[in-house]
């Protein structure tokens, strides 16, 4: 299986491979243009990468792919592309924006959201999940961030456009007005701030290695304004259009759910790991190491399988069946280390709300078509899902 593919990921044939490599050959070498990399595939060996941030960088890249002169770009500059101190200079003042201070009406807000959502949808009858569940994230981070409201959908479109485009060219080409729109807001903010994400950093200072502080600059903003909204828009889509999937394919879950909301919380983690919407990451070697007992040299590409290792039997009991209430359940849809997902407390609450109202107001799911998913090594979940929804 070549795993550089993207049509390798079109369906949910991948995951018999990942069971292979990991029984097999758990630390194995996979040839590309560039040389090769490593692909690691255990729950275990892919957890002590990442908490090996000086081991392992993040500066040439965190996926496979990237063009290295866009990521030289945007190198300690762009969160997701740091390394220290770089990386926790940046993360202490964008954590600010999502903490329960900054935003203590993040529940009503969702909440508002999702009722809407689910409206539309009961008014319909027969939707697409997937459609409904990327407004979710999309109007929620657009919200926090201050973005006129007649400009979420918009938005949200373009993102979608930027990592599912037909070809480079349009992806590129929705980057592109995306960067160009939050350097339009940046301009804005500074000169008419708010209570908003966005004034809110862009008021805030970053320290430096002289100990000294400054304001973070314009492209600092935008690159992570950028890594915000990609991040909220994919993970809580496929993981919410998943969780309506992982209930209808599993009903005794459903039921369960339903007679016991005390599992919700378990719930939203055992969705997390089943779906795991960011498929790998990529870390380069700063030093000659040893992952699961093999050599690796320092340069070296390693790219981490979060959906393999989260579904290795040797941390997850029973892995291949989804069970709402799995305790512990320490999955690595968020990544881990250092590099945990900035928003990943902000997507917990939007999953809990929406489970939370779709077990009040729908009564039964039914599949009115197949399920198509995602072509995608980075980002991957179901990409259509018509189902027909019952009141309650």
């Amino acid at each position: 299986m070549d795993l550089t593919d993207d049509l390798s990921f079109a369906g949910t044939e991948f995951w018999p491979h990942f069971a292979w490599l990991r029984e097999h050959d758990p630390v194995s070498r996979h040839p590309d243009s560039r040389g090769g990399f490593w692909v690691v595939t255990r729950y275990a060996d892919v957890l002590s990468v990442y908490r090996d941030a000086t081991g392992f960088s993040s500066r040439h890249g965190m996926r496979l792919g990237t063009n290295p002169t866009a990521v030289d770009a945007v190198t300690g500059q762009m969160l997701i592309v740091s390394d220290q101190p770089d990386h926790a200079q940046l993360k202490t003042v964008l954590a600010k924006g999502f903490s329960p201070a900054a935003i203590p009406h993040a529940e009503d807000l969702v909440r508002t959201v999702v009722r809407g959502l689910l409206d539309d949808a009961l008014a319909a009858g027969e939707v697409d999940v997937v459609e409904t569940a990327r407004r979710l994230p999309t109007r929620v981070v657009c919200a926090l961030m201050g973005v006129p409201r007649e400009e979420w959908d918009w938005l949200g479109g373009t993102m979608n456009d930027a990592f599912e485009g037909e070809d480079e060219q349009s992806r590129l080409a929705a980057h592109a007005e995306i960067f160009l729109y939050f350097s339009e807001l940046v301009l804005d903010r500074r000169d008419n701030p708010g209570d908003d994400f966005v004034s809110r950093i862009a008021a805030d200072r970053r320290s430096t290695a002289d100990g000294t502080k400054r304001p973070l600059t314009d492209t600092e903003i935008v690159v992570n304004c950028n890594g915000v909204l990609a991040g909220g828009n994919e993970t809580t889509r496929y993981s919410a259009a998943g969780a309506v999937l992982a209930l209808i394919e599993n009903p005794d879950q459903w039921e369960a759910l339903r007679t016991d909301r005390a599992l919700l919380p378990s719930a939203v983690e055992e969705v997390l790991r089943w779906t795991t919407p960011g498929v790998h990451v990529l870390r380069t070697a700063t030093a000659p190491t040893t992952i699961g007992g093999v050599d690796i040299a320092e340069g070296d590409r390693v790219t981490l399988w979060n959906v393999s290792a989260n579904r290795d039997d040797a941390e997850f009991g029973d892995a291949g069946r989804f069970r709402v209430n799995r305790t512990p359940n320490r999955h690595l849809a968020f990544g881990g280390g250092r590099h945990q997902c900035l928003g990943a407390r902000l997507a917990r609450l939007e999953l809990t709300v929406f489970l939370e109202e779709l077990l009040d107001r729908v009564a039964a799911v039914d599949i009115v078509g197949e399920p198509r998913y995602t072509a995608s090594n980075f980002t991957w979940g179901v990409r259509e899902l018509p189902v027909r929804l019952h009141s309650a």
